[in-house]
């Protein structure tokens, strides 16, 4: 591991000993790599990594925040290509992009008013999280943007991994492996980033008044057209929404053959965008309970919904994901039984069901690897 990456020196930079590093950073918010280096070297117990605390409750442990890691370093319209500090707010990044009519294509999720949050969410934990939106069944999720990541390991080394242009695939593997690591195999400093053009517009077609499985069926028809849906979603008791973005002309007629395909499920009807309330899963926030995301196949999503006997639920990615809100308390993992997929639980006292032993196996070893002294909680 340590062929990848350099290793910060505290006397290289200036630093004090590693042993006086908790009593002089600042609410420990390092303000460079080699500060975040050293706090990783002296750490004698778990610490948490904070982006800007958008996404949810954290874990016992020290809180190390990483906002001070931000700026823009790189960003060149022309190559689709943007790098930038991990504490970087994405609302800054998006209005940087904005002015080249440009935007981050996987659409980042502001879950702050479902979880109950405050805060800024910022560049690393939109990737650490792998946060991804509606836009992810045309276009992909976060990690399919990563170019390459600057970040520190639990040794306190700083490892380097991609590049700042697609074809530069060295360890490319590893640039994936970050993105939905979530804070438990480094702290990401810095990410390259591939950006796309914005569409000159979008429509969106609305179908009322189908079942669950009604609904998963029409979104699978549209998904599987060759009229390049970039969002599908359900939300039961108010519609089915299908979009289609592009130029002008495309959209119209793309969305006129969409609206012929679908004629079996329905007269479907073009409505205001809904994607930023599908988005951020407006439909249930700010409601008590548990609150479940389940990743799945589509096909089986309404059977699962049913067994769950959830009080509301939204389906997006064409089913793929659906997110639950539970009566507090509800058994969660013995509704669900077996099923191609899985679960976490968001909000509520309830854990999730175990990883599969495989996967803790490798899970662990990765951890081992990356973090031997276990010191990210």
């Amino acid at each position: 591991m340590k062929g990848w990456g350099a290793v910060c020196s505290p006397t290289a930079f200036g630093l004090p000993p590693p042993e006086d590093i908790f009593e002089q950073m600042n609410e420990m918010r390092p303000a460079s790599e080699a500060e975040l280096c050293e706090i990783i070297r002296a750490a004698s117990g778990p610490l948490v990594v904070r982006g800007g605390g958008t996404r949810g409750a954290l874990p016992a442990g020290a809180v190390l925040e990483t906002g001070g890691l931000n700026g823009v370093t790189l960003y060149e319209p022309g190559a689709l290509t943007l790098v930038a500090g991990a504490g970087t707010p994405v609302a800054e990044l998006e209005a940087l992009l904005a002015t080249e009519g440009q935007r981050l294509a996987f659409e980042v999720p502001d879950l702050r008013g479902l979880l109950g949050r405050e805060g800024t969410s910022t560049l690393g934990g939109v990737v650490a999280e792998n946060a991804s939106g509606p836009r992810r069944v045309s276009v992909g999720a976060c990690r399919d943007f990563c170019l390459g990541v600057r970040f520190v390991d639990g040794r306190g080394e700083v490892i380097r991994n991609g590049g700042r242009v697609m074809k530069n695939v060295t360890g490319y593997d590893l640039v994936k492996l970050l993105a939905g690591s979530r804070g438990r195999l480094g702290v990401l400093t810095e990410v390259a980033l591939k950006v796309l053009p914005r569409p000159e517009t979008e429509a969106t077609l609305c179908l009322s008044g189908l079942s669950d499985a009604q609904a998963v069926e029409a979104l699978s028809a549209a998904l599987g057209s060759p009229y390049e849906v970039t969002g599908a979603a359900h939300l039961p008791g108010q519609g089915t929404y299908l979009r289609i973005e592009g130029f002008e002309g495309s959209v119209r007629y793309r969305l006129e053959r969409l609206r012929a395909v679908l004629a079996s499920y329905g007269a479907g009807a073009e409505v205001a965008s809904p994607w930023a309330a599908i988005r951020d899963v407006t439909a249930l926030a700010g409601r008590p309970g548990d609150l479940w995301r389940l990743s799945l196949r589509p096909s089986e999503a309404p059977g699962v919904v049913a067994r769950l006997g959830a009080e509301a639920v939204v389906y997006d990615w064409g089913g793929g994901l659906v997110w639950a809100l539970m009566a507090p308390g509800s058994d969660v993992v013995g509704r669900l039984g077996a099923f191609s997929g899985h679960a976490t639980c968001l909000r509520g006292g309830v854990a999730g069901p175990e990883e599969p032993p495989t996967i803790a196996t490798l899970t662990n070893r990765l951890r081992l690897q990356f973090d031997p002294r276990g010191v990210f909680a």
